[in-house]
């Protein structure tokens, strides 16, 4: 793959041969994709901790109660102490990179604050962590089948139950079986 194809805002479907524990069976929304590496949210995995609990731990205090339940996921395996907040466009906050016109991720706490006073933006995606690769990582890793990736979907991302994300990115592509797919490199 050439550098030219830069895979920010796309997908990351996770091929049913990787092993890889930190992300088997995993979908990513990719945040960033430079020459010197790539930046994504691993969006289908839920962890036991609501935002409630980080929001006390953070002594942010709210009176609605969808946003103390709301799942906080496990973003990846870098910088897991380190929360990241995938959301559709609105206000700006202190530290949000804006992917595209209508996806942002922003790491400030006042973008916390703004959730929990229900003034935050429409929809939602908490994390602790991100996945992270260097300059050519990605590329290699889409070269020995690790990955299937495809266009970014905002319902597979903030509206579908975590559970059924790594399927229907796949459908998104064509792919009705994941388990029918070979990790095993073809050569004609």
């Amino acid at each position: 793959m050439s550098f030219s194809t830069s895979l920010t805002n796309h997908l990351l479907i996770a091929m049913p041969g990787l092993q890889d524990p930190n992300f088997a069976r995993t979908v990513t929304y990719v945040c960033e994709h430079t020459e010197q590496g790539a930046m994504g949210i691993v969006i289908n995995r839920p962890l036991d901790v609501t935002l409630g609990e980080l929001l006390v731990q953070l002594d942010i205090s709210t009176e609605y109660a969808a946003v103390r339940d709301t799942p906080v996921y496990q973003g990846g395996p870098v910088q897991t102490d380190r929360g990241f907040v995938l959301h559709t466009a609105g206000p700006a906050f202190d530290s949000t990179l804006a992917i595209t016109p209508d996806i942002s991720v922003t790491t400030s706490r006042d973008v916390l604050e703004a959730i929990a006073s229900g003034e935050g933006p429409e929809q939602i995606l908490i994390a602790l962590g991100y996945a992270g690769w260097g300059g050519g990582q990605l590329e290699q890793e889409m070269g020995a089948n690790a990955w299937l990736n495809g266009p970014a979907s905002s319902d597979i991302i903030f509206r579908l139950a975590p559970s059924s994300r790594w399927v229907a990115a796949a459908q998104l592509l064509g792919v009705e079986d994941m388990n029918l797919l070979s990790g095993d490199i073809g050569h004609a």
